[in-house]
């Protein structure tokens, strides 16, 4: 699809609105040699290759203006049981809502991926992966057999590789560990996942990647800012924190509930805490009213009950209301990992900035989500996510509609991080308290001295001790440096 073709102004952007890319052409695809051939003409004709699944990214890594070639993965969807490889394929277009719908239905099992069913799997399974099952199953990458990847040699020519947990070869062991976290647009097109346990010696599919809930608890509960003093405020998050500093422990009785704070402006009119707990856990609906209860201690406000019910796994992962869709107007997102409860400062620039009255917007918050668990089992150095010791992860978001508006809003949010991490440069560098960014939730300030004064680097936030080992797999797979964009992984001698 090229300018003028009726399709083109649909697949030039994705979800945000601000990324409007400007390629010569768009081209979908259907099969890996498809894939080898288009990046081989784009390497050929020296143009700039980007690729897109679901649309997600939240910067422009697949829109900036020298981008050429946009290979368009949304086409390529099957999921699979592949008994060559004893293993369930998953293409790079499925949206996480296909996966788990095939997977489920198909053979009872699933991938502890992310809540918003849209999400193509190509780009969140190598970023890492979360969502509400990572408490009791880790992260989706904890599940990654294998990749096959389109690569590009040092002498310009496209091939497509397979790279396995078993691989004999260092180097394409190499690869697939790169995968298991460093984000897209690094060392190639990525045509196909396979995902099974890493203690799984059976030969039966429906035993090769977790089992999910029969059925969950759901809630939704609520307190209108018109209530909460910020004593009230304070106490509310401080909760939150001390809750899940206590009970983040891979033996806790809580690994089967996650829940995600979605602490918005006062604009909003409330703020609201959504929460999923496996109804097979024993006294299942008694421990979710204790969690309730302990994180409203001594708050001095009833909070409105919005939902609580218990549904089947599968209805409430892709239908229920709570964990809620991504905006698709304009946004501006950055991210935080928590090791332990917030400090006062920190709670303390939370309310400023969220009760300020010179900025008045609904749709601008933090959402607090649940970590740790199983998650937290792993070696930093076992896959290429290196936090492993978290227990909450926080995603900044301010979304609006308006072009006009968007010095408002992103100032608005890099003000509110600023000072949240103020004592640390601006940014959550690894420390006691904080343990640097989430990939997936790409954030070019990060990579800005005007608002990152740390002295710690970009990638030390998303990768911390990590790096040196993705620069050495980039030098191998990619040395011609053909997959970048402005946060990709550089060779090492750049």
């Amino acid at each position: 699809m090229r300018p003028g073709d009726i399709r083109y102004g649909d697949l030039v952007r994705g979800y945000n609105q601000r990324w409007v890319g400007t390629p010569e052409h768009v081209t979908l695809v259907w099969t890996t040699q498809q894939v080898v051939q288009l990046v081989q003409d784009a390497v050929s004709a020296g143009k700039r290759i980007a690729v897109r699944s679901g649309g997600h990214c939240y910067e422009d890594f697949v829109t900036s203006s020298d981008i050429r070639v946009v290979i368009d993965m949304s086409e390529m969807k099957r999921v699979y049981f592949d008994s060559s490889q004893n293993a369930f394929a998953v293409e790079p277009g499925a949206m996480l809502g296909e996966v788990y719908e095939a997977l489920f239905k198909g053979w009872g099992v699933t991938i502890p991926g992310g809540s918003c069913p849209t999400v193509g799997a190509g780009g969140h399974i190598v970023g890492g992966g979360y969502g509400q099952l990572n408490r009791s199953h880790g992260l989706t990458v904890d599940y990654l057999y294998g990749v096959e990847v389109v690569v590009v040699d040092s002498s310009g020519t496209a091939r497509s590789v397979v790279a396995t947990r078993d691989s004999s070869d260092p180097a394409l062991r190499g690869l697939w560990w790169a995968h298991t976290g460093a984000g897209g647009g690094n060392f190639g097109v990525i045509t196909r996942y396979w995902l099974r346990d890493p203690n799984a010696t059976d030969t039966n599919p429906a035993n090769l990647l977790p089992k999910p809930p029969a059925q969950v608890w759901v809630s939704s509960v609520s307190w209108p800012w018109d209530s909460l003093t910020e004593q009230a405020f304070t106490r509310l998050l401080r909760n939150f924190g001390a809750w899940h500093e206590a009970n983040s422990a891979p033996n806790s009785p809580y690994t089967g509930l996650f829940s995600r704070f979605n602490v918005a402006h006062r604009a909003n009119g409330a703020i609201t805490l959504v929460t999923q707990l496996d109804a097979s856990t024993p006294n299942a609906e008694q421990m979710l009213n204790e969690y309730l209860a302990a994180i409203n201690d001594g708050v001095g406000v009833i909070p409105r009950i919005n939902e609580q019910r218990r549904l089947p796994w599968l209805h409430s992962t892709l239908w229920s209301s709570l964990f809620g869709g991504d905006p698709t107007g304009r946004a501006d997102f950055k991210s935080a990992y928590m090791r332990r409860n917030f400090t006062d400062a920190q709670l303390a620039a939370f309310y400023q900035h969220l009760t300020r009255t010179d900025y008045q917007h609904p749709v601008a918050m933090v959402q607090i989500a649940s970590y740790g668990g199983k998650t937290n089992t792993v070696s930093p150095s076992a896959t290429a996510v290196a936090q492993r010791d978290s227990v909450m992860k926080l995603h900044y978001l301010v979304a609006w509609t308006d072009p006009a508006e968007d010095s408002k809003h992103i100032s608005w949010l890099r003000e509110f991080y600023r000072d949240v991490y103020s004592d640390t440069g601006g940014v959550p560098v690894p420390n006691a308290v904080t343990d640097g960014c989430f990939i997936n939730y790409a954030d070019l300030d990060l990579s800005d001295p005007q608002w990152n004064t740390s002295g710690v680097p970009w990638h030390t936030l998303y990768y911390k001790d990590n790096y040196p080992r993705l620069q050495q797999v980039k030098a191998t797979w990619d040395p011609r440096d053909i997959f970048r964009h402005a946060q990709s992984i550089r060779l090492p001698n750049r």
